[in-house]
């Protein structure tokens, strides 16, 4: 992630609150999604999982966290990134964002734009 657009997310995860839905891939395939305490830390984002979580991020590093929306007309806060399981008082995972955009239904104010819904990349 660049320096230049960590101040954009760092500045809209703390709008969105203390927990978001995490999404990993199971050894199945399966997607697995909880709901977890997340917090901003040094350009990255810290998400205190449990036990299935940490595991299926450790063999299958690439996740998605999800802040929903908070009210009608709002975006949705989608990170997509690289998670590393770190130590500590129980699992979590820390999260290096690869991408990230806001996202609700509707047409794009971009024509150009790949998103096909009111979309607006932030990295």
């Amino acid at each position: 992630m660049s320096v230049q657009s960590a101040p954009d997310l760092a500045s809209a995860v703390r709008e969105r609150g203390s927990h978001a839905y995490i999404v990993t891939v199971s050894e199945r395939g399966a997607p697995h999604t909880v709901y977890v305490p997340v917090r901003w830390e040094r350009e990255g984002l810290v998400a205190e999982v449990g036990a299935q979580t940490a595991a299926n991020a450790a063999a299958r590093p690439q996740v998605s966290l999800l802040y929903p929306v908070r009210s009608d007309g709002d975006y949705s806060l989608i990170v997509d990134g690289t998670a590393a399981v770190e130590a500590g008082a129980g699992p979590r995972v820390r999260v290096t964002p690869t991408k990230v955009v806001l996202h609700r239904p509707g047409p794009s104010p971009d024509p150009a734009s790949s998103c096909g819904a009111d979309c607006v990349p932030l990295a």
